[in-house]
């Protein structure tokens, strides 16, 4: 059995500020054109999808550099849900035993479920994860996925002064190659353990795609 984590792409989706726009025109029809096609226009960062190292470091790796297998995760969520808005998720929400070597993930998904709150101004405020938890998922070697649209906190007007600048959590994972999902949805329900398949748009020199993410449940 499989389950959709992703996130439709439609015109005038919600987007990181200042990323491009979505959106998405009817170019021909099959009543006046014999087939029906669509033109769509999107950042690299649009809705569910994955971060390549290039995204934040000078010299990273962009998509196209892994193989395709490296997009198939063995997964463990972890369930914060409910969350207040910019809420810190610390190194004591991971499971104590993350880093064990008899069992590893690669992937750590993160239920907040703020998902509920996509396309609205809310969804802004969202959750994320300290500094200090992204250190520890780097020692356990786990990247994030995240119901969120971020895993570092995003700028806006409801910011406070003791939040981190910039994006050290990206810089923390991506640095050492480890995945970034961000704006998953539907996570309500899953197992403790599951696997998730990942593949991005095979963009050329992609710092960033959008992704079909798909939960296997046995």
């Amino acid at each position: 059995m499989y389950r959709d984590l992703s996130h439709p792409i439609e015109a005038g989706m919600q987007t990181y500020p200042g990323d491009p726009p979505v959106e998405v025109s009817q170019t021909a029809t099959v009543s006046e054109d014999g087939v029906a096609v669509r033109e769509i226009c999107c950042g690299s960062h649009t809705g569910t999808h994955i971060d390549a190292p290039s995204h934040t470091e000078p010299d990273g790796r962009g998509l196209e550099d892994r193989p395709v297998s490296e997009y198939v995760f063995e997964a463990r969520l972890v369930n914060v849900a409910p969350c207040r808005p910019r809420e810190r998720i610390g190194p004591s929400d991971l499971p104590a035993d993350l880093d064990e070597s008899a069992d590893p993930v690669d992937l750590l998904v993160v239920r907040t479920g703020y998902d509920d709150r996509w396309n609205t101004d809310a969804y802004l405020d969202h959750p994320y994860l300290a500094p200090e938890t992204a250190v520890s998922l780097r020692e356990a070697g786990c990247g994030v996925a995240a119901d969120t649209l971020n895993p570092d906190p995003t700028p806006t007007a409801n910011a406070s002064e003791d939040e981190p600048d910039g994006f050290p959590v990206h810089r923390t994972l991506l640095g050492e190659g480890l995945p970034i999902l961000e704006n998953l949805r539907n996570l309500e329900g899953l197992p403790e353990r599951f696997r998730l398949y990942a593949f991005p748009l095979p963009l050329r020199n992609a710092d960033g795609a959008p992704v079909r993410a798909v939960a296997a449940l046995e």
